[in-house]
């Protein structure tokens, strides 16, 4: 396996510092969690923490990291105290304190709801789904257009946007209610729906991803032509904002900027896309890295780039007030000697 490369632009650690942040995203491809931040002296840190599948990623009010994985559901808590920090280096150490066995589900975005609970989205069975404390799920909404809870992936639902601490929007690749059946309309059978009335609000999407709420409008990644859009709920359209060069998968918001995460679309599920197109009409090679975005002007402002043995994403998180992040995997020796008590007695 060729080496992984990162490079960003001159003003990427800037940014950070600027935003008062870290980042981190997942690549199921690699098999690693990646935290982004920076040194003493200003320069970039990436910490990498090998799970298996790394999928979606959601962080709460309570500054817990929730990740999807093959076949877990895991709650990582920072366990450091502010002005602590680990190895002399690290202000900020998320370690898995909660973890599902769900089975493989093919779990992809996730959030937590007002009681703290993860909801996601249940790709395999095309349902929304909580973790169990007896079963591998509870199902908490399907598409109506679904007619069975069942083990076939008919619509590849994957994407979900949360309100007020509830599912409230889900994107999906197709409508279709037979087992595979989402391959056949990757190009325009994508949909976005509203969770509360089982209503689609757009169609005619390419492989949306990602759905998010920001600012009271509804963001969208329409994957398959490489464009970050608003949907206009009322006339149920996709207005496309900005191209990025990739296939796009993994969006959060800082204020006026959108951080968008970009994969090569290399394997035959992402081919015979608009998005071929509209590289080649760019004179663009697809990117797998992380673009941000002033909304103001449209304009990628900075980025990081990966090259080499990755080259697919799939959710991003911005972690405020954060540093220089890592994470600690749940079978580590690290995991098991790291012994944190509460100093304060009960």
């Amino acid at each position: 396996m060729s080496e992984t490369t990162f490079s960003v632009s001159s003003g990427f650690a800037q940014r950070l510092r600027g935003m008062g942040a870290s980042l981190s995203f997942s690549s199921y491809q690699s098999g690693i969690l990646y935290f982004v931040g920076l040194k003493k002296d200003g320069g970039l840190n990436i910490h990498q923490s090998h799970l298996p599948k790394p999928m979606g990623l959601c962080l709460d009010d309570q500054g817990a990291l929730t990740l999807t994985s093959a076949y877990q559901i895991m709650r990582f808590e920072n366990v450091l105290d502010a002005g602590e920090q680990i190895n002399k280096y690290f202000d900020a150490c998320y370690v898995p304190r909660l973890v599902h066995v769900t089975g493989n589900l093919d779990a992809h975005d996730v959030g937590v709801d007002t009681e703290g609970r993860a909801v996601f989205v249940n790709t395999r069975f095309n349902c929304l789904a909580r973790p169990s404390m007896r079963q591998s799920f509870e199902e908490v909404w399907r598409p109506p257009f679904i007619s069975a809870l069942v083990d076939e992936d008919r619509c590849h639902l994957n994407g979900l946007a949360m309100e007020n601490g509830a599912p409230r929007y889900v994107s999906a690749v197709s409508k279709s209610d037979t087992i595979d059946g989402w391959r056949d309309r990757r190009a325009d059978g994508g949909i976005v729906m509203d969770v509360t009335t089982g209503e689609v609000v757009c169609e005619g999407l390419s492989m949306p991803h990602s759905p998010r709420m920001h600012n009271g409008d509804l963001w969208v990644l329409n994957s398959g032509t490489g464009e970050l859009g608003v949907v206009d709920i009322k006339s149920g359209t996709f207005e496309p904002r900005v191209f990025c060069p990739g296939f796009l998968r993994g969006l959060r918001f800082h204020g006026n900027l959108a951080i968008v995460g970009l994969s090569k679309p290399r394997y035959k599920r992402f081919e015979g896309l608009a998005l071929d197109e509209k590289l080649r009409a760019a004179d663009s090679e697809p990117w797998c890295g992380l673009q941000v975005i002033d909304l103001n002007t449209g304009a990628c402002v900075d980025w990081l780039r990966i090259d080499g043995a990755v080259s697919e994403l799939y959710d991003l998180e911005i972690l405020p007030g954060v540093t220089c992040p890592m994470a600690l995997a749940p079978t580590s020796p690290e995991a098991a000697n790291l012994i944190t008590y509460s100093k304060t007695k009960i």
